[in-house]
């Protein structure tokens, strides 16, 4: 017998299982519930009357100002720290980082007012720093505070037709942070969440054995451990795999942009692998569900942390090891973005080094009488037998 037979088994009995076909559609109800939740909230904050999500803190940011005339930048919010420069050294700055903004106002702003002009300002953004929001809800909040200003002023003298309402002009160097977030990180979760929706499963084919007392008659079998850890494994990474496929269909249809579903399929797929690996860990250790639960919990804690917090780095940063974590390239495959060889590789490696570490310390363990049948030694016990390899 083949670790192919149990994968087989596991899955068809899986498939057949009122349980499973309940949690099934119920995590399709979530899914679509979040959807709607979703669409709502981005709808709702690109909206002019959106939400606001910038803090109000002085010097919060710095931003630097060509304003001859002064009177916009007198009328700045002290949220932003005020720099006045030289043109080129303000756009040197923010390629720097040293600044999240530059504000560009004419010099005839005063004559420009008299004549009733329209008065246009340049704002150059650095939209991948969070902070490029506050820069720009401040810019426009200041011309709409002097152009009521002299709106009032002007009415006042009884000359309507003088009216002058300044412009921001922007010019951004990428999609603003906030944005990237929701439209990106919370897509990616979507796509990710089917990977931590099913551990019950493979803690319930392993743990269940125990209690069941049928893992005597399992190890009995002409399979050895390594196989029926990989064969029930496998039948959990299969269901695994056409959640995720569901849920990028419907997502297509629901009208979400993803490109390279294919391969953002295959990486989630990949994925599913090391974190059902870790799973099992947690599995062959426990000896009941209520033990499983707890571990498995301060586990995917750790999961959860170690592929989302990539991801905000590379969006904050771009930085090259942030795509260590499988999310940052599935999040890129579906924005479209150019990948190259090493950054596919350093995932790759992760994902196989975890799988193989994961799946050798699971498989250990089961090989063990006393984790099977008892006394269960400690964690601290079974750290030093698996680094000096001791065998039983």
């Amino acid at each position: 017998m083949k670790f192919t037979s149990i994968t087989k088994w596991e899955f068809k009995n899986t498939l057949k299982s009122k349980k499973f076909m309940m949690i099934f559609f119920l995590q399709l109800s979530v899914l679509f519930l979040m959807i709607i939740i979703f669409n709502s909230f981005v709808t709702n904050i690109e909206s002019d009357n959106g939400i606001s999500i910038t803090p109000s803190l002085n010097g919060f940011a710095s931003m630097d100002v060509l304003d001859q005339s002064g009177i916009i930048t007198k009328s700045i919010n002290p949220v932003i720290t005020v720099i006045p420069l030289s043109y080129n050294s303000s756009l040197n700055n923010i390629a720097a980082g040293k600044t999240t903004g530059f504000l560009y106002v004419p010099g005839n702003v005063d004559q420009k007012i008299r004549l009733g002009q329209t008065i246009d300002m340049t704002v150059y953004l650095d939209s991948s720093d969070p902070k490029s929001s506050v820069v720009k809800d401040e810019v426009n909040s200041t011309a709409q505070i002097i152009s009521q200003s002299y709106s009032n002023t002007l009415s006042a003298s009884a000359v309507p037709q003088n009216t002058t309402t300044p412009t921001v002009n922007q010019e951004s160097t990428g999609e603003s942070l906030p944005l990237q977030i929701i439209t990106k990180v919370m897509l990616v979760i979507l796509l990710f969440l089917p990977l931590l929706l099913f551990g019950n499963m493979i803690i319930d084919t392993i743990v269940g054995e125990k209690e069941r007392k049928t893992g005597e008659i399992l190890i009995a079998m002409p399979i050895s451990q390594a196989q029926i850890i990989i064969g029930k494994s496998m039948a959990v990474v299969l269901t695994i795999s056409l959640q995720v496929a569901m849920w990028i269909i419907i997502l297509l249809i629901a009208g979400f942009h993803i490109d390279n579903p294919i391969l953002v399929f295959i990486f989630i797929f990949l994925t599913s692998i090391p974190i059902i690996g870790i799973t099992s860990i947690v599995a062959a250790y426990s000896k009941n569900f209520k033990e499983a639960g707890i571990g498995l919990s301060i586990a995917y804690m750790g999961i959860v942390g170690f592929l989302i917090v990539p991801v905000l780095i590379y969006l904050s940063r771009k930085s090259f090891i942030a795509n260590i974590s499988p999310m940052t390239i599935v999040m890129r495959l579906f924005s479209g973005e150019s990948i190259s060889a090493a950054d596919y590789g350093i995932s790759l490696a992760t994902i196989l080094i975890v799988s193989l570490i994961s799946y050798w310390i699971s498989i250990k363990l089961f090989e063990r009488d006393d984790i099977i049948f008892g006394p269960r030694p400690g964690i601290l016990r079974l750290i030093y037998d698996l680094i000096t390899f001791k065998k039983f």
